[in-house]
This record gives C-alpha cells, sequence and structure tokens, in this order.
C-alpha cells in the first residue's frame, strides 16, 4: 500500500488557548501518520509561551510537537512590536513564511 505523504504549512495567528490546543492536536496527529509539519507564529500567535489554560494544557502539545521535530518558527517583527522574545523556537521572517508556504502541499491558517 502507497502511503501519501503530506508537507502541512500551518499559520498560528491567536493567542486563544483553545485555538491554539486544537492546532497543536492536529499538528501531532499529523506527525503521528507520518506527514511533515511546518508551524509559523503571527501576530498574536507569537504569544504562544504565555498561554496558560487549565483546561486547555497547550504548552505540553508544545512540546510533544517539537520532541516529534515538528518546526516552529515566530515572526520577528510581530515579537519586535510587541517587544517581546520567544524561547522555544527561532524567530523568522515572511520570507521563511513564503518559504513555508511553497513547499507545503496543503496551508492552514488558525
Amino acid at each position: 500500500m502507497n502511503v501519501l505523504t503530506v508537507k502541512i504549512g500551518i499559520v498560528i495567528q491567536s493567542n486563544d488557548p483553545e485555538t491554539v490546543w486544537n492546532t497543536f492536536r492536529f499538528a501531532n496527529t499529523s506527525l503521528n501518520h507520518g506527514h511533515t509539519a511546518k508551524i509559523f507564529l503571527l501576530g498574536k500567535g507569537v504569544e504562544l509561551e504565555q498561554i496558560r489554560s487549565d483546561k486547555f494544557d497547550v504548552q505540553s502539545l508544545i512540546n510533544d510537537f517539537l520532541k516529534r521535530k515538528g518546526e516552529l518558527q515566530a515572526c520577528g517583527t510581530c515579537l519586535e512590536s510587541r517587544n517581546a522574545e520567544i524561547s522555544i523556537c527561532p524567530t523568522s521572517s515572511m520570507a521563511n513564511l513564503l518559504k513555508i508556504v511553497e513547499e507545503s502541499d496543503k496551508v492552514l491558517v488558525f
């Protein structure tokens, strides 16, 4: 049986715990099924490390994604506009987002 491997690009532009939780659930499921997943944090998405919720364990899912070799990048301009930093992934640019889009079979925005 021939299994199709899909390259999935995901843009997160939300800091809503449930939205981000579901995004990482999907990304981890994709990795579990042998696909590749690259996530680009844009806008409010760069606030990922500050998300705290008793109901949605976002941080655990992020850790799982990174352990499974999922790729995560954050928009440097979005971080600068918030006078913020991120420690879990590299700071990136629109050129890197464009590369993700160009290389992906499917792109999802959350």
